[in-house]
C-alpha cells in the first residue's frame, strides 16, 4: 500500500490540494492552476489558470456545479508554459522531452499546439523522476515535472503514459524498452 506521506517525503512537489468541492471554497495560492475531473473515470473537465482568489472561487463554483473533483496546484510562473516528461523504465530514465506550450499558453499539451523536443536532464531531474516512479510503485512511468527556482517539481506520475510524442521527440524505441522490462519481470 502506498501512503501520501511516503510520496510527499520522497519527491519535491509544488503545493497542491485535491478535494471534492463543497459549500466552502478556499484557495491558498495566487495564482493557482485548477484541474477538474470526474473521479470515477478520470475524465478531464478542464485546466484553468486562476490569477487571483476571485477567479479561483468562480472556477471552483463552476466545477462544484458539475459535482467534480478538483486539484488545485501552485502555478510555477518561471516554467513559462513548459514542462518535462521523463520516461522511467525499471528504475532508469530512458527518454526525456521538454514540452512547450504555444505562445501565451500556460499548458504544454501537444494536442493543444505545443511542441516537444528531446532534452538532456540534469542529475537532479533524473533522480527526481526515478524517485517519483518508485514512490508510487511503478516500473514504467511518465513523470511530468516543472523546472522551477526551487529545482524540479513533480506535477504527475502517469502509469500509462502515451508513447507517440516522446518517441518522436527522442527517437528512442521506448516501447521496446517496456517490452524488455515486461519480459524480464513477468513469468
Amino acid at each position: 500500500m502506498i501512503f501520501l506521506n511516503d510520496i510527499l517525503s520522497a519527491i519535491p512537489l509544488g503545493f497542491f490540494l485535491s478535494f471534492m468541492i463543497g459549500p466552502v471554497f478556499f484557495v491558498l495560492l495566487e495564482p493557482s492552476v485548477v484541474k477538474g475531473f470526474r473521479a470515477a473515470v478520470m475524465f478531464d473537465l478542464g485546466v484553468v489558470l486562476a490569477e487571483n482568489k476571485n477567479a479561483a472561487q468562480s472556477v471552483l463554483e463552476a466545477f462544484n456545479g458539475l459535482r467534480a473533483r478538483v486539484i488545485v496546484q501552485e502555478f510555477i510562473r518561471e516554467a513559462k508554459g513548459a514542462d518535462i516528461r521523463a520516461f522511467v523504465v525499471d528504475g532508469e530514465v530512458v527518454g526525456a522531452m521538454k514540452r512547450q506550450g504555444k505562445e501565451g499558453e500556460f499548458r504544454s499539451n501537444l494536442h493543444r499546439g505545443g511542441t516537444a523536443m528531446q532534452i538532456e536532464l540534469t542529475e537532479e531531474e533524473k533522480d527526481t523522476a526515478i524517485r517519483a516512479a518508485a514512490a508510487v510503485g511503478l516500473g514504467v512511468a511518465g513523470v511530468d515535472m516543472l523546472q522551477s527556482a526551487r529545482g524540479p517539481l513533480v506535477l504527475e506520475v502517469n502509469s500509462s503514459p502515451g508513447l507517440e510524442g516522446i518517441e518522436r521527440a527522442t527517437g528512442v524505441d521506448i516501447a521496446g524498452k517496456i517490452i524488455s522490462y515486461i519480459e524480464k519481470n513477468v513469468g
